[in-house]
Formats: C-alpha cells, structure tokens, sequence
C-alpha cells in the first residue's frame, strides 16, 4: 500500500458521462452585479408624465378659451344701439323714448326725452269724442326737468330699439331739423296753469 497520499486530502474527480464529453461552464461574470430595467422604466415613465402634463394644460387653456367666449352672458347694455332711438316701457303705462346712456340692474338712464301725450276732442253736437296722440319733447312742463331721466330698473317692464323708419324716429329727427338749439319753453304756457293752495292754520 502506498501511504504517501496520507497527509493530502483526496481530489475530487469530475464524474465522466457516457453522453459525450464534459462541458465546462465560464462562471467569471456571475460574480458581476446584474443590471437592472430602472433606468429604462424612468424614462418612460418621465415621458409618459410629460405626455400627460402636455395635455392637461392644453385642455386647461381650452377649457378658459370656452369660459370666456361662452361663460360670460351679454349685458343688457351690450344690446344698446347707441345711434339708434330707445323706447322704455314703465309698468305703470308710461312710455318714454330717447337714448340710454347707461343701463345696469338698478337703473336705467335716458337722455333726449320724448313721451307721448293724448289730446282728447269732444263734440257737443254728435256727442263724439276723438283723441289725438302727439309727441311732445320733456323739458318745458311745469318743474322744468333737464333733459335726463333715472329710471328704477323695477318700474321697467321692457325696452327696445327703434329703427330710422318709423313714426317717432322720424318725428324726432324732424324735431331736432327743427329745433337745432332745443326747444324755447314758452314761460307764459307753463306759468297760467299753476295753482297754489294756501297752508291751512
């Protein structure tokens, strides 16, 4: 017996296949940290964001383009004709006609006035009445008004514009041909129908 091989450890021989010869594996690069896909991952995920973000403003600015063209309603003086005549209908019957200068939910306010005034005409003989409707300029009545008129928006049922070609608008127009300057108040017509009532003790 051959003792030299006592003090050595045995080596390990690799088993032999009958397949065919052995196949031996390069394991150098399992030592190697493995790279991972979070490089890949957040660049997509960054321009997936930024896709996203993209549309969220564009639909931001859209959805401002449509508040102000569609949101926001018209005003009642956005519908003023301002070369044009207005005519005021009051709930209590009254109407007046002239421009509006300005209009807002208190208050309405109207220059160059026209109002209409009925003159009733009676026969004794045919016992027949008759009324006609004439259009008479604001400013020569008795407390001498100036030539503008604060409407409370409560009291206004309606308004609207008058075009060139009817009756008052072309009554006005030939009133200010006319009358350039404005009327001239007669002072003895507006001062023989005053009457005062004395104070009572």
């Amino acid at each position: 017996m051959d003792f030299t091989n006592r003090g050595s450890s045995p080596v390990a021989t690799p088993p032999v296949s009958n397949n065919g010869p052995t196949t031996f594996v390069n394991n150098s690069n399992a030592s190697k940290p493995k790279r991972s896909g979070r490089g890949r991952s957040n660049s997509g995920l960054y321009k997936w964001s930024a896709y996203v973000g993209g549309l969220v403003v564009v639909a931001l600015i859209a959805a401002v383009l449509l508040a102000l063209i569609f949101g926001n309603p018209k005003s009642q003086s956005d519908y003023v004709i301002k070369n044009k005549l207005q005519a005021v209908f009051l709930n209590t019957g009254q109407v007046y006609f002239g421009n509006i200068q300005d209009i807002n939910p208190q208050y309405l306010v109207l220059t160059h006035i026209f109002y209409l005034q009925t003159n009733s005409n009676s026969s004794s003989s045919n016992s027949s009445s008759s009324s006609n409707v004439s259009l008479v300029k604001l400013g020569c009545e008795l407390h001498a008004p100036y030539d503008q008129m604060v409407i409370n928006m409560q009291q206004v049922t309606f308004w609207e514009n008058l075009q060139a070609k009817g009756q008052v608008a072309q009554a006005v127009a030939k009133y200010t041909q006319q009358y350039p300057n404005g009327q001239a108040c007669s002072s003895t017509n507006s001062s023989s129908s005053v009457q005062t009532t004395p104070a009572k003790p």
